[in-house]
């Protein structure tokens, strides 16, 4: 069962950046009616697990347990999120604070940030979930009670679960816990972003250097997501794919190097990421470079686009097999007000995809004119020049 909150790292202004990460760590340090410990002790004494994430677009806190333990758990969960003391606030905050530092100390996690925020810039997309070091060593007590007090409240949560469940029993649960606070409704800023390619470094004493280039997506309701999905898994998403068999298998420049695509409300993000020793550099580049043009010029064989469709399937069923995964499936798709598809509608959408759609998602999302790409290493001389070339 999970808990979702349509509020994340977007909703944040500069004052309360890194807030909702920092109060979804707080929401476990004790409630009206549990400590911290008792909170631990009382998920362990029922055998479940207890968990929290957040997003740039929403909190979710969820348990795993056997269903004669839902009253229970469900009386730990709404406490925890509806009434927490904030305990501990400044020993959590140096918690946060040696989170951001891990961060940073993992140049592979840290060069999605970098490139987010260079790509959206000023637009809320661009805002780091962890915050910053000033922002949260900074952050009063008073206000994060504010934010939690105006982003937090249940009647603005989407609840799901999956498994031995009856959805009118877990309703009129709910409706008991409910406050007098109604909420104030689902606040996500919709703007545009203006796509323009840009280049950055951040030198740090790293042995490889760590690359992220790409430019514009989708949105999550886009009709267009499900060429994206297979188009990402056969340029870069599996082991067959074009960029692991050519820049890995092939040549072995790299051990690590992927594709992704990320969909939001009003627009996406489309890239790659590779890391490399400096003096390969270059001869990567060409490489991405070279199966970029032959994606967006060459249409895709029969051969390789059903291989495609088939591992995009078989990811999405074989996903569903745990109780968590469909939880999520429920949750994430309806507090982002995505459609939720059955399976066989899902599989009939992926079909119907064709290397025509492909080859355009590639010609229009991989336009060279609109790639921004961003760089960690010790060496900005050679990031610069291999991207010249």
């Amino acid at each position: 069962m999970g808990f979702w909150i349509p509020t994340g790292s977007r909703n944040e202004d500069g004052a309360h950046a890194g807030a909702t990460h920092f109060i979804e760590h707080l929401l476990f340090k004790g409630s009206s009616r549990y400590t911290a410990e008792e909170i631990a002790q009382e998920f362990d004494s029922i055998g479940g697990e207890l968990n929290a994430a957040t997003s740039k677009e929403y909190v979710v806190v969820y348990g795993r347990f056997l269903d004669r333990h839902l009253e229970r758990a469900l009386d730990v969960l709404t406490d925890m999120l509806l009434t927490p003391t904030f305990t501990d606030l400044d020993r959590e905050r140096q918690v946060v604070l040696e989170e951001i530092a891990m961060y940073e100390d993992a140049p592979q996690d840290l060069i999605h940030d970098l490139f987010a925020q260079r790509v959206f810039g000023d637009h809320p997309l661009g805002h780091a979930v962890l915050g910053t070091r000033a922002s949260i060593a900074e952050m009063p007590e008073e206000r994060i009670r504010a934010y939690h007090h105006r982003h937090f409240a249940l009647s603005d949560m989407v609840v799901a679960a999956a498994g031995d469940i009856d959805h009118d029993r877990l309703r009129e649960l709910l409706l008991s816990k409910h406050n007098t606070h109604n909420g104030h409704g689902v606040l996500r800023p919709v703007t545009d972003v203006a796509w323009t390619a840009k280049t950055s470094f951040l030198a740090k004493e790293t042995e490889q250097m760590h690359v992220c280039l790409g430019g514009p997506g989708l949105a999550r309701n886009d009709d267009r997501r499900f060429a994206l999905s297979v188009m990402d898994g056969l340029f870069g998403g599996s082991l067959s794919s074009r960029l692991f068999q050519e820049v890995r298998e092939k040549r072995g420049l790299v051990y690590s190097i992927f594709s992704f695509a990320t969909m939001y409300r009003e627009t996406g993000l489309t890239g790659i990421y590779f890391g490399c020793r400096p003096e390969r550099l270059a001869e990567v580049m060409e490489t991405v470079r070279r199966e970029i043009e032959r994606l967006r010029h060459d249409p895709v064989g029969e051969e390789e686009l059903v291989r495609s469709r088939e591992h995009l399937k078989g990811r999405v069923i074989l996903g569903l097999e745990s109780t968590s995964s469909r939880m999520t499936r429920l949750g994430k798709g309806v507090v982002t007000e995505s459609e939720i598809l059955s399976l066989d509608e899902i599989a009939a959408r992926i079909d119907a995809v064709t290397a025509v759609d492909i080859q355009a998602l590639a010609e229009e999302l991989l336009d060279p004119e609109s790639l921004t790409v961003t760089a960690i290493g010790a060496d900005e001389d050679v990031f610069r020049a291999a991207v010249q070339a």
